[in-house]
């Protein structure tokens, strides 16, 4: 039985847009053991996917904390690995093809430029990430890659007490990168606009979106708060109940969208949205450098609402 390892850390979009990879490399691998190399947040998660048969937290020891390193190298060693796809492929993970034993490294799916099978495309910065890792894949033989399935991350939301016609907004995004949010008082005249027109506004986040959701309720107070009450397959499962969303450049709208929900993403010059946009049946990006001059009225020319 080969014994395969698969990196990938997250952040929580990266973690979403590597779901049809994740499919590929267990369907190339129906009989293996797959080992997932992650972060804590996203384990519990991945876990539920039912395509990995054990899942490793990786708490990215400092490279120069040589005692956890040898750590992490003895863990990596004694997995005794045939294959890694690493699609994180990041400075650090090219560092962890160096932990294993000489003449005992598995075969490497990644950017390591001494793995059996480096990705070295000049245009790999330059693609989406989805593009970039089924270029990756094809160098070591995976070209059949199929649509992310997320109907296993379903949760019941009936906790919720939700009603019939919702549309989700998430206001928030990294909280180092305020360039990336638009400004919470418009999305407080969303939530109004979407009101008047039939739909309750559901707001997703967590603390840090604490402030501007207050913000947004002091201007709709008929939006529902769920900021800090949702798991990721909640997340999941209101996506495929709502109409549409509507957010900023951040994770749990690459969810929302990969299952199925229409969904518009606001990018700031801060992303690139050919690099990382999410993906879905129905996405749309709107794109202002200052998203403070992106108007309320642009969004509104975009929804598509049922009432």
């Amino acid at each position: 039985m080969q014994n395969i390892l698969v990196i990938k850390h997250g952040a929580l979009g990266d973690v979403i847009l590597a779901q049809s990879p994740f499919q590929a490399i267990r369907q190339q691998h129906p009989d293996a053991k797959i080992t997932l190399l992650t972060t804590k947040p996203f384990a519990g998660f991945l876990e539920k996917s039912g395509l990995f048969d054990d899942i490793w937290i990786d708490d990215k020891p400092k490279l120069w904390n040589f005692k956890r390193l040898a750590t992490l190298r003895k863990k990596l060693r004694s997995g005794e690995f045939d294959r890694v796809y690493d699609l994180q492929t990041s400075q650090r993970t090219n560092t962890y093809f160096n932990l294993f034993a000489a003449g005992k490294k598995p075969e490497w799916c990644g950017y390591a430029k001494a793995g059996s099978h480096p990705h070295l495309s000049p245009m790999r910065t330059k693609i989406h990430t989805i593009e970039r890792h089924v270029d990756q894949l094809g160098v070591i033989g995976v070209t059949d890659i199929p649509a992310a399935d997320f109907s296993w991350a379903m949760t019941d939301i009936s906790k919720f007490s939700l009603p019939s016609e919702i549309a989700l907004l998430v206001p928030g995004g990294s909280a180092h990168r305020p360039e990336k949010r638009w400004p919470a008082s418009r999305f407080g005249e969303l939530a109004c606009h979407l009101q008047n027109n039939g739909l309750t506004a559901v707001l997703l986040g967590g603390p840090a979106e604490a402030d501007a959701i207050a913000e947004i309720r002091q201007l709709c107070p008929d939006a529902m708060d769920l900021s800090s009450q949702t798991s990721f397959g909640d997340i999941a499962s209101l996506g495929a109940k709502a109409k549409l969303a509507i957010g900023n450049d951040t994770g749990p709208l690459h969810l929302i969208s990969a299952v199925g929900c229409p969904t518009i993403v606001l990018f700031s010059k801060a992303s690139n949205p050919d690099m990382s946009r999410p993906r879905g049946a129905d996405v749309r990006v709107l794109r202002e450098d200052n998203l403070a001059d992106l108007p309320l009225q642009a969004v509104i020319d975009q929804l598509e609402i049922t009432s």
